[in-house]
């Protein structure tokens, strides 16, 4: 029987829904771009209203179910990004929400004590990107706002509230907050005590892939949905990418788009007294992923072929890197050396001086490009080392893999070849898709064999890896640890 999921995928910059068969099969999707406003009140805070958010994710579905009126949606399922919070008031109405880019807690961060603690029991180093810092600054400067909490969820289980009623979250949401203790799998009194969190306020887990509620009839009847429609839990995007390939313990994936997360599945959670990794709960908190990540990688270079490339297609870049036998700059634009728990606040494109006339724009994209390869696998490196992970391959998933290029180089500085399976340019969607899948009982009898990328020698990206390395810790020597 050939079902039908209906998939809410919630990132940063955009959002998309999307139509998916129980073959894997995409019918269509929509997006829209996520708008944030600013609250004067903070340096930097930002924030944005769930009502409007929803209304254009509600027009969405509209139009993506008007094109498929034959079509009955078995189930719906929703991944978000990390580290954003939706709060609901006592009437279960979502008043107000804090993305994952609002650091309006940054200020109070001092107050925080026992940080090598919070870091034992969370994974998380003490930084405004979590939500506990979020609904402190919350508190300490809107009172009136923080006042009307009862409740609270993440960006992809506030789907799950909007349609069945249900205010629950995944663990590997929960993880993301910083009130959540890896270790014992809970919620944990010592460190809402530290960051003021009232327990009252914290949701109830459900794991991924089981069943929150029934759509409401509203939806059901709106977007003709079965009867026996639900909601299935997803959770949080990169651990649900991660499923998508495949991942076993002792492995390492990457998860290549708009930043470069690096992970490596572990059993038992480990601790990491330098504090040179994140420890993520996975999914359902069956196992865990310890996490390395260079930061802005993929945006950079869509940027700069936006700003520089308008008139080249993706295929005629690839082609042009295919003949390049030598480089004429380096690139530095990867935002953290995160193994040092350090941001690179200086970057740009280094070249011999006087300016060459042999400089054009291919030699700076392929930098770009470059630099996103060799800032991800000095990640990988780092994290196999301080994981003991000696993987026979990297698995890959993200948009970023569909360059040849890239898998070249990071498959050329790594030594090793690189798997892709089937989706994983649509990883977190085939995640969603794993999960309601297992919940029917259903199995792909189409899935595709995966894509093997051969590792090969490539002389200049190693000859390029050391003078990257050079040139940016040159103009970053201040930052490093």
């Amino acid at each position: 029987m050939n079902r039908h999921y209906l998939m809410f995928d919630l990132g940063t910059g955009n959002s998309r829904v999307l139509l998916v068969t129980s073959e894997g099969e995409i019918l269509g999707s929509r997006s829209l771009q996520n708008i944030y406003q600013r609250d004067a009140l903070y340096r930097d805070a930002q924030y944005f209203l769930p009502s409007e958010w929803w209304r254009g994710l509600e027009k969405c579905v509209d139009e993506l179910m008007a094109d498929f009126p034959d079509v009955w949606v078995d189930a719906v399922s929703a991944a978000g990004a990390r580290q954003t919070l939706v709060l609901f008031d006592e009437d279960g109405k979502d008043f107000y929400a804090l993305p994952n880019i609002d650091n309006r807690g940054r200020e109070f961060m001092r107050e925080i004590t026992d940080r090598a603690e919070i870091y034992r029991r969370s994974g998380k180093w003490v930084t405004q990107d979590f939500c506990a810092a979020k609904l402190m600054g919350l508190r300490k400067k809107r009172p009136e706002l923080y006042g009307r909490i009862a409740s609270f969820t993440s960006i992809s289980e506030w789907i799950a509230a909007r349609m069945t009623g249900q205010i629950v979250i995944e663990p590997s949401q929960a993880g993301e907050t910083q009130l959540y203790n890896i270790r014992e799998k809970t919620w944990s009194q010592t460190l809402c005590r530290q960051y003021g969190v009232d327990r009252l306020l914290l949701p109830t887990l459900v794991n991924a892939g089981e069943v929150v509620g029934g759509i409401l009839p509203k939806w059901q009847k709106k977007w003709h949905m079965a009867q026996s429609a639900v909601f299935i839990m997803g959770g949080a995007d990169t651990q649900t990418a991660v499923m998508q390939t495949g991942v076993k313990t002792g492995e390492i994936a990457i998860i290549s788009g708009t930043t470069s997360p690096v992970v490596a599945k572990i059993d038992e959670v480990m601790y990491d007294a330098w504090e040179r990794v994140w420890v993520d709960i996975d999914l359902g908190a069956e196992a865990y992923l310890v996490e390395m990540n260079p930061g802005v990688t993929g945006l950079n270079y869509q940027r700069f072929k936006n700003q520089f490339f308008p008139d080249v297609s993706y295929v005629e870049l690839e082609e042009s890197y295919a003949r390049k036998k030598s480089f004429a700059c380096t690139a530095s634009f990867s935002s953290l050396l995160f193994y040092k728990k350090t941001s690179l606040r200086n970057g740009g494109f280094f070249m011999r001086a006087p300016l060459q006339d042999n400089v054009d724009r291919f030699d700076m994209i392929w930098a770009v490009l470059a630099d996103t390869a060799c800032s991800t696998y000095e990640q990988y490196d780092q994290l196999g080392k301080l994981t003991k992970s000696e993987p026979d391959v990297i698995r890959g998933c993200g948009g970023g893999f569909q360059s040849r290029e890239l898998c070249r180089m990071l498959g050329a500085l790594a030594g090793k070849d690189i798997c892709l399976e089937d989706g994983y340019e649509q990883a977190t969607a085939f995640g969603l898709l794993e999960l309601c899948n297992r919940h029917f009982g259903e199995k792909r009898l189409r899935k595709k064999q995966p894509v093997i990328v051969r590792t090969q020698e490539y002389p200049l990206i190693h000859e390029y890896y050391e003078e990257w390395m050079q040139n940016r810790d040159s103009v970053n020597h201040t930052d490093l640890m």
